[in-house]
C-alpha cells in the first residue's frame, strides 16, 4: 500500500495524527507515542544540524511509516519516504528511508551504540536485517547523505525520553513549507 502526502495540510494532519499512536500497538515499545519522539528527534537535529532543514524535516517524519503501515518495522522507513518523497523532495525521503539502514550500519560498526538501543530498536533490528555486512558497510559509507543519515540516526535513537522539551509541530510549518516550495 502505497500513500503519498501531496500538500502541507496533509502532512501536518498525518503529522498531528500521531499523538498517542505508539511504535508498539501494545506500547511495549519507545516510551514515548510517535509524534513526541519525531518532535525530540527533529529538536536534536536543529541544534546540532542548524543549517540542514532537510535532516531535520527528516528527522521530524522519519517514523510516520509506522502510521501509514502499522506493523511493518522493517518497511517503515521505505514506506514513510515513499509518501513524502513527492512533497518534499528526494533528499528528505531517502534520509527518512536511510534511518534504518544507519541503525543496521551502526549495530555492525559500534558495539556501545547498539548496547544503548532501547529493547524495541533492539527486537526490530533484526526485522530490519540485521547488522550489515562487510560489503554493505562500504557501500553504505559512499553513499552521498551518509554523514546526515548517521546524524539523524543518533537523533532517532537519542529522542525517546518522557518529558524531553521539544518544538510543538506548528513550529515546523515555516519549514516545511520551505523545503516543499524548493522540492
Amino acid at each position: 500500500m502505497t500513500v503519498s502526502v501531496s500538500t502541507v495540510d496533509e502532512l501536518m494532519d498525518l503529522l498531528t495524527g500521531c499523538a498517542d499512536v505508539w511504535d508498539m500497538p501494545d506500547r511495549s515499545g519507545d516510551p514515548v507515542d510517535i509524534l513526541d519522539h519525531d518532535l525530540q528527534c527533529a529538536q536534536l537535529l536543529r541544534r546540532s544540524h542548524p543549517d540542514d532543514e532537510e535532516l531535520q524535516l527528516a528527522g521530524l517524519l522519519h517514523d510516520i511509516g509506522h502510521t501509514l503501515v502499522p506493523g511493518d518495522d522493517a518497511g517503515h522507513g521505505k514506506h514513510g519516504a515513499d509518501a513524502i518523497r513527492g512533497l518534499l523532495g528526494n533528499r528528505v525521503a531517502r534520509l527518512v528511508e536511510l534511518h534504518v539502514v544507519a541503525k543496521r550500519y551502526l549495530a555492525a560498526t559500534d558495539t556501545a551504540h547498539t548496547a544503548t538501543l532501547s529493547p524495541a530498536s533492539q527486537r526490530t533490528l533484526i526485522a530490519q536485517g540485521g547488522p550489515m555486512t562487510d560489503a554493505e558497510i562500504a557501500e553504505f559509507r559512499a553513499d552521498p547523505d551518509f554523514t546526515a543519515a548517521i546524524a539523524l540516526r543518533r537523533a532517532d535513537d537519542a529522542g525517546k525520553v518522557v518529558g524531553l522539551p521539544a518544538a510543538p509541530v506548528e513550529d515546523w510549518l515555516p519549514i516545511i513549507e520551505r523545503v516543499a516550495a524548493t522540492a
